[in-house]
């Protein structure tokens, strides 16, 4: 070792307290690196303590959704909102009816995020939407059993015939036919009261297009409104009176309400989920849809319920709200056309009669349009 190093270790060994390994460090230097220690491992602990938390609590959307349109699907739509919400806290709904109509009107103004309906876009609603730049995915979600009801104590209106409805209900009935007895000569003389969902209802176009054979044609001498209730707490108070609602809306109120079954040629047959599977309650058995906006519909929290309406779990709330589930495998096309962001309806503007469980199984868009032209 040359002089001038071993003059340098000597100096080194003496500035250390004559350790090589154990360099003195100042004071206040000692404690600015203590405390350094002490912060990275708070930072250590905190980064682990974040993944945790991630990886046990993975993000949950977040956001409002508002929902308007149908009276007949209103309940099930708020049934589903309050499932989701139970583990999708943060997502908040505005549910509310004006009718499949007026929630067509919404929908195309870009005022709400989905829209329920009882009966299939229209034409002139697909063309106002198109104008406005609104882009729609059509998801069928349920099917119902449009019912007709009497009031508790009506003991002789059970079954009804389409021509004794038709002509209860047709335009030329109004202010000639006005009671019981000019429907059938065995009914009483009693007052034929009336109730009916009003013109922006798509309950009021399905009946119409079923009973009378032209969409939006009925009589006018008559008490309508695109509230349900308003019809169910009408007939449950007149005797006299006959209405049609979704069948949710008897269910909630059976003890005052009488459900008539419908004979189509076939026998007298009551709604039911059976008559809705087997396809015996035509054309009275008809689907429930709600329109997502396609541009809304790529947010997490859209995206999400969605899905959820979809799923397998929603059918026990599709049951408890008075419908029909769509079968597993429909249920499964329509996730898909979800997830591929499919746009537009597969019922080219009309209302179609005689759609039944096993109609949205099919995936091929094609063969669909085929069938509804048919």
């Amino acid at each position: 070792m040359s002089a001038a190093t071993l003059q340098n270790v000597q100096m080194l060994k003496a500035g250390n307290n004559g350790s090589l390994c154990s360099p003195r460090i100042s004071q206040p230097r000692a404690d600015i690196l203590r405390q350094s220690t002490q912060w990275r491992t708070v930072l250590s602990l905190t980064v682990i303590m974040a993944g945790c938390l991630s990886a046990c609590n993975p993000e949950q959307p977040s956001g409002a959704i508002s929902i308007d349109g149908s009276s007949t699907v209103y309940p099930l739509s708020k049934a589903i909102a309050e499932a989701f919400s139970k583990t999708n806290p943060s997502v908040k709904f505005q549910i509310e009816f004006s009718g499949t109509g007026g929630g067509f009107k919404k929908l195309c103004a870009g005022q709400i995020d989905i829209a329920g309906a009882s009966r299939p876009i229209n034409t002139l609603e697909s063309q106002e939407c198109q104008a406005q730049h609104i882009e729609y995915i059509e998801l069928p979600v349920a099917f119902d059993t449009l019912s007709l009801v009497v009031n508790a104590k009506n003991t002789f209106a059970d079954c009804l015939s389409m021509n004794e409805l038709r002509r209860m209900w047709e335009p030329a009935a109004e202010r000639t036919i006005t009671t019981w007895r000019q429907i059938r000569q065995s009914f009483p003389a009693d007052p034929l009261v009336l109730f009916s969902p009003g013109k922006d209802s798509g309950t009021f176009d399905y009946f119409t297009l079923a009973i009378v054979g032209s969409e939006g044609k009925s009589r006018g001498d008559v008490t309508m409104s695109e509230d349900d209730m308003v019809i169910q707490r009408g007939v449950a108070a007149n005797p006299h009176a006959i209405g049609y609602l979704g069948y949710a809306y008897y269910r909630s109120k059976r003890e005052t309400l009488k459900l008539v079954s419908v004979d189509n040629g076939h026998g007298c047959v009551a709604p039911s989920t059976q008559t809705v599977i087997d396809a015996t309650y035509e054309p009275l058995s008809r689907p429930l849809f709600i329109y997502v906006n396609a541009a809304a519909a790529a947010r997490p929290d859209i995206e999400a319920f969605a899905h959820f309406y979809l799923s397998h779990e929603s059918e026990q709330y599709v049951s408890k709200a008075g419908y029909v589930p769509l079968p597993s495998a429909a249920r499964a096309v329509q996730t898909a056309r979800l997830q591929k962001e499919v746009k537009g309806s597969v019922f080219g503007g009309r209302t179609v009669l005689g759609v039944n469980v096993t109609f949205f199984n099919a995936s091929e868009e094609e063969r669909i349009s085929a069938q509804l032209v048919q």
